[in-house]
């Protein structure tokens, strides 16, 4: 699927400026942002559920521009919407076969119940099923006629912290064994991180920076995808001679003049055996992990996250390094 230019307001709101975008057959690719960036409109624009300036194609089909715009149920695209929007009166298996073939039903129910681990309960209500279950059914109807393309908006929004990990990776194994083509929305980090072959970033009704979880984790274009995607601390400093020196080390740049040096957490490292640089401010312990807040000489206060073991102590003097960080141009 292929979006060029994609520009649409409300009155004077401009929700989309320019958007464009690509999704390769196969891959599941999450538009991920703040309330209000525009992610939800561009992913309703893609599958037909608005209308707006610009061009989207799917497999090679045009099917918006200035003179042509294909409803959805035209489109070839499946739809979970953030409700699932279930047929409370029809039954799982009633509510997946909607819009199938008749002569196609039997078969390919059968498959889908199977492939979204529904199995036996093809005639329960949706009010009879957990949140994951309705997904579930949500998933398979939209599977159900062989999209081109599927889209979800902000698919676990509606399920209790405990469930949405487990409930996303289900998903994520489902869309693998469909090799389905998929578009989420959402606008939590982890999640996009998590499930997304590509991670499209947006803000204010723009791309900023699309790639894959890793390379855009620790290769952000800018300082504000950076501090978005995850937890990060930024130290202000100048550039002069190929380096940006910080009390947590020098770093290599191009720049030149004010810059900010951005570091994220699982870079810090910490030492008790060296001239400290550092006191323990706080601690927070998650078992598996710990975050370390920690107080600079110079003033300022970074974090760092490192195992279980180490017993460090509020007001502990240590030695704090990052061994890598980014480096963005900032204003002066």
């Amino acid at each position: 699927m292929r979006a060029r230019g994609l520009t649409k307001s409300y009155g004077d709101v401009l929700a989309l400026d320019g958007f464009s975008l690509d999704v390769w057959e196969g891959s599941v690719v999450t538009l991920l942002g703040p309330s209000g960036c525009g992610k939800t409109t561009a992913l309703r624009v893609m599958a037909g559920f608005e209308r707006a300036g610009g061009i989207v194609e799917i497999r090679g089909r045009r099917v918006l521009d200035a003179d042509t715009f294909v409803a959805p149920d035209k489109r070839r695209v499946g739809m979970v919407f953030q409700d699932y929007a279930l047929f409370p009166h029809m039954s799982v298996r009633k509510n997946i076969a909607y819009g199938l073939d008749r002569r196609a039903t039997g078969r390919r129910l059968d498959e889908l119940m199977d492939l979204v681990g529904l199995h036996g309960l093809g005639n329960r209500m949706p009010a009879e099923l957990s949140g994951g279950q309705q997904q579930r059914v949500a998933l398979a109807r939209a599977l159900a006629p062989n999209p081109d393309v599927i889209f979800l908006d902000e698919p676990f929004s509606n399920l209790d912290a405990s469930l949405r990990e487990r409930v996303r990776r289900e998903l994520k194994v489902i869309l693998t064994e469909a090799r389905a083509t998929a578009v989420f929305v959402t606008h939590d980090q982890e999640e996009a991180l998590a499930t997304s072959d590509i991670v499209a970033v947006m803000k204010e009704g723009k791309i900023l920076q699309a790639d894959t979880p890793a390379h855009l984790y620790t290769n952000p274009v800018d300082e504000w995808v950076a501090t978005f995607l995850g937890d990060a601390d930024v130290l202000e400093t100048e550039a002069n001679a190929g380096f940006a020196e910080t009390v947590l080390g020098r770093f290599t740049t191009e720049l030149s003049g004010p810059v900010a040096v951005m570091t994220r957490p699982e870079d810090i490292q910490l030492s008790v055996g060296e001239t400290p640089n550092a006191s323990v401010a706080g601690i927070e312990y998650f078992g598996h992990d710990q975050l370390i807040t920690l107080a600079m000489a110079d003033g300022v206060r970074v974090r760092s996250r490192i195992g279980s073991r180490p017993n460090y102590r509020v007001g502990q003097q240590i030695r704090a390094r990052a061994v890598q960080a980014r480096v963005f141009a900032r204003s002066a």
